[in-house]
């Protein structure tokens, strides 16, 4: 693409300057684009699928020439559809659902319509009938919301973030992808941040997902690439002296028994105990000492880490507070990578490890004795940061620019909401 970021923004400027309102949005401009032939099939695809609710999954990685491709495709289409004046603003003052009869559905017909996730044939109406109720939840699924079909506030502002914008995205995202590492290996595993999810790739194909819990805002998970070599069972947990300063010794000072309660431990420099005790804690003095937790079910990694070589001192890792995978934004951690169902993960990684089968590794568990096992053959991870790509399906993904990277602030929905 020979668009610089620089045109983009002065072209999304000009044309949000003379975008329409929903209500006054031009019905031949809605009928030039649905009609236009740059859509393709896109309209075919979603027809297809309209039994088939939000689901939008995709066994192709992210990390693929196809992808490429694809984003190539996506721009070609937001490109035309920039350039007959965008979609529809959706008022949302509303509470719009499945049932529910309002002219504000009218604009939301139109407004999926363009972006390809209610077919033509669906017509205009102001009844939330059930085709509407699918394109709204398809819509979610690939903004990477709950796609229950409920038009809230996340779902409102992903919709209204403007097709300029949206364009733009796209362009940031295929110029990262175009720099991807490669040739990549036959097996891989690639962390996509603003998504906060995993993808495990063999012979060019997603074998497993994962849902992920990656770095706050102000404690962001880094870009990197390494090589994953050692799989900890039942590991220790040594607390970064960053979360010493940040998190123990606040709770410290308003519970004197939570380390004991947490089962960790203050060693000194020569390895032995200190009781926390004799700690003067209105200081940051315990920030020099070691902090460990032993082994268990409420050990900050849970029952497995996984290691990899890195300068951010970060890994991926179980953890007991299983609940929090179910929150819509998972920005949580310090910067590691915490990882549902990570026993699946881990059972992948070990193929190729002699001895190490699923009930060996779930029997190691159980022991509660902390176990290093070396991969025979290290596994390429990669933390990436795509917020937006287009997938075998013709589906446009877009997630929430969470660590402000595409440098558009209309990105950065739940930081504003």
């Amino acid at each position: 693409m020979n668009t610089t970021r620089r045109s983009f923004l002065s072209a999304a400027g000009a044309l949000a300057a003379t975008s329409l309102s929903g209500a006054a949005f031009a019905q031949n401009v809605i009928g030039d684009i649905l009609n236009s032939s740059r859509r393709g099939n896109w309209d075919d695809t979603f027809d297809a699928r309209a039994s088939e609710g939000g689901k939008v999954a995709s066994n192709l990685p992210i990390f693929s020439p196809q992808t490429v491709s694809y984003i190539e495709q996506a721009i070609g289409v937001y490109q035309n559809i920039v350039a007959q004046g965008g979609w529809p603003i959706v008022p949302d003052t509303k509470k719009l659902q499945l049932g529910v009869e309002d002219p504000d559905v009218v604009v939301l017909r139109k407004r999926l319509m363009v972006s390809g996730d209610l077919s033509t044939q669906a017509g205009i109406s102001p009844v939330f009938d059930t085709y509407v109720d699918a394109a709204v939840k398809r819509f979610q699924a690939r903004h990477g919301l709950p796609s229950d079909g409920v038009l809230g506030k996340y779902s409102y502002a992903a919709m209204n973030v403007s097709a300029p914008v949206r364009l733009g995205q796209l362009e940031t995202n295929l110029a990262r992808l175009r720099a991807m590492p490669g040739p990549l290996d036959y097996r891989y595993v690639m962390v996509n941040i603003p998504a906060a999810q995993i993808e495990a790739v063999e012979n060019g194909r997603v074998v497993l997902r994962h849902t992920a819990i990656v770095g706050k805002i102000d404690r962001q998970t880094p870009i990197l690439n390494s090589k994953i070599n050692e799989i900890i069972i039942n590991p220790y947990w040594n607390a970064p002296e960053s979360i010493v300063r940040k998190d123990i010794i606040p709770l410290m000072r308003k519970d004197p028994t939570y380390l004991t309660k947490n089962s960790i431990r203050i060693l000194g420099p020569d390895g032995n105990e200190i009781d926390p005790s004799t700690i003067d804690w209105s200081t940051e003095d315990a920030a020099k000492f070691r902090f460990r937790q032993d082994p268990g079910a409420i050990n900050a990694m849970a029952s497995v880490k996984i290691n990899f070589p890195n300068t951010h001192a970060v890994y991926m890792h179980d953890t007991p507070q299983q609940s929090l995978f179910s929150k819509l934004m998972r920005f949580d951690s310090s910067g590691c990578v915490r990882v549902q169902n990570v026993r699946d993960l881990v059972t992948w990684l070990l193929k190729g490890t002699d001895g190490w089968t699923r009930q060996r590794f779930e029997q190691t568990i159980k022991t509660g004795e902390s176990t290093p096992v070396q991969l025979t053959d290290p596994v390429p991870v990669y933390f990436t940061y795509v917020s937006a790509w287009s997938t075998g399906d013709r589906v446009v993904h877009f997630r929430d620019d969470i660590y402000a990277r595409d440098g558009v602030d209309e990105l950065r929905i739940s930081s504003v909401l």
